[in-house]
C-alpha cells in the first residue's frame, strides 16, 4: 500500500477560499476602522474641511460627564443583561440536552434572534405601552399595578435589557448545546458509576469542558452588549431623562446630530480599545486557548 507523503504546504488554492472573506474585513473592518482613529484627531462636521487638534478630542472625552455617564450604562447594562442571559441559555442547553433532540424546540428558541433587532424592538415598544400594551393589560388583570416600563426612568434601561435577554438567549443555548455535545458521554456514566449527583456531574464536568464556549459567549455578548443601540433608538431615543443613554447611542448622536465626527470617533476608539483590553483579559484569565479534554 502506497504511502500518502505528508506536508505541511499550504496549497495556493486554499488562500482563494479566505480571499472573499478577507477583502470583506479589510473593506468593510480594517479600513474603516484605520480611517475612524485618522478622524479622531480632527475637528471636523460632514460638511466642511476636517482641521487637525491632536489629542483634543481624548482629552475633551474624558472630561465629557455625558461620555463617562454614557460608558457607565452601559457598564450598568451588561451586568443586567450578560449575566441572566447567560445562565438562562445554559440551563436551556442543559435541558434540551438532556430532555429533547426536537429542531422545533431548537427553531423557536432560535427563532427572536433571527428577526430584526428593530422589529422585535417595535413589538416589544407596543406590548409594554402603560396605557394600551398588553403587558400591562395582564398585570392590570392579575390585579397588580401597572407600569410605566420604558416611560420610567428607573426601569427604562432593565426593560430594554429583557427585551434583549428574551432575543438572544436562544442563541446562547444553542452555542452551550454544541458545547456539550462535544463532551464524552463516557465521563458522565464514570461518574454516574462512582455516585455522583447531577449536581456533582454539572460542576466537575459540564462546566470545565464548557469553558472554551464560555469565554467566546462571555466576550461576544459583553461587547455586543456594550455596542447596544437599535433597540434603544427604536424604543426610548436614549431618554426618558437620559436613563438609556449608552455610550453608543452617544456616540451616534455626536456624529449625525451634532455633526462632531471627530468627538464621535475619538469615543469609538476609546470604546474599541477598552473592549479588546476586555477581551485580551477574559481569554487570559479563562485560559480559553487549553481544552480540559487534551
Amino acid at each position: 500500500m502506497m504511502s500518502v507523503p505528508h506536508s505541511t504546504r499550504t496549497s495556493p488554492y486554499a488562500y482563494l477560499f479566505i480571499l472573499p472573506a478577507l477583502i470583506g474585513f479589510l473593506v468593510f473592518y480594517a479600513w474603516p476602522a484605520a480611517r475612524a482613529v485618522a478622524i479622531s484627531f480632527t475637528d471636523w462636521n460632514l460638511l466642511s474641511d476636517s482641521t487637525f487638534v491632536g489629542f483634543d478630542n481624548y482629552l475633551e472625552m474624558f472630561q465629557d460627564e455625558q461620555f463617562l455617564n454614557g460608558m457607565k450604562l452601559s457598564g450598568y447594562y451588561v451586568l443586567l443583561n450578560i449575566p441572566l442571559q447567560t445562565a438562562l441559555g445554559l440551563f436551556l442547553a442543559v435541558a434540551m440536552d438532556r430532555l429533547t433532540k426536537s429542531i422545533f424546540v431548537k427553531a423557536t428558541l432560535l427563532l427572536p434572534y433571527l428577526m430584526s433587532n428593530v422589529l422585535v424592538a417595535m413589538v416589544w415598544l407596543w406590548m409594554l405601552d402603560p396605557i394600551l400594551g398588553i403587558i400591562n393589560a395582564l398585570v392590570d388583570t392579575l390585579g397588580l399595578s401597572t407600569q410605566a416600563y420604558l416611560g420610567d426612568p428607573d426601569q427604562a434601561l432593565v426593560s430594554v435589557a429583557a427585551i434583549n435577554i428574551w432575543r438572544h438567549m436562544g442563541l446562547v443555548a444553542m452555542l452551550f448545546l454544541a458545547g456539550l455535545q462535544t463532551i464524552p458521554r463516557y465521563l458522565y456514566e464514570a461518574a454516574g458509576l462512582e455516585g455522583a449527583s447531577e449536581w456533582q456531574m454539572f460542576q466537575k464536568i459540564t462546566l470545565p469542558l464548557l469553558r472554551p464556549v464560555m469565554v467566546f459567549v462571555l466576550v461576544t455578548s459583553v461587547t455586543g452588549s456594550f455596542q447596544i443601540f437599535d433597540t434603544i433608538a427604536v424604543t426610548t431615543s436614549g431618554g426618558p431623562l437620559d436613563s438609556t443613554r449608552v455610550i453608543v447611542y452617544y456616540i451616534v448622536q455626536n456624529a449625525f446630530s451634532f455633526y462632531r465626527m471627530g468627538y464621535a470617533s475619538a469615543m469609538s476608539v476609546t470604546l474599541c480599545a477598552a473592549m479588546l483590553l476586555y477581551t485580551l483579559f477574559q481569554m487570559h484569565i479563562m485560559r480559553a486557548s487549553e481544552s480540559d479534554l487534551a
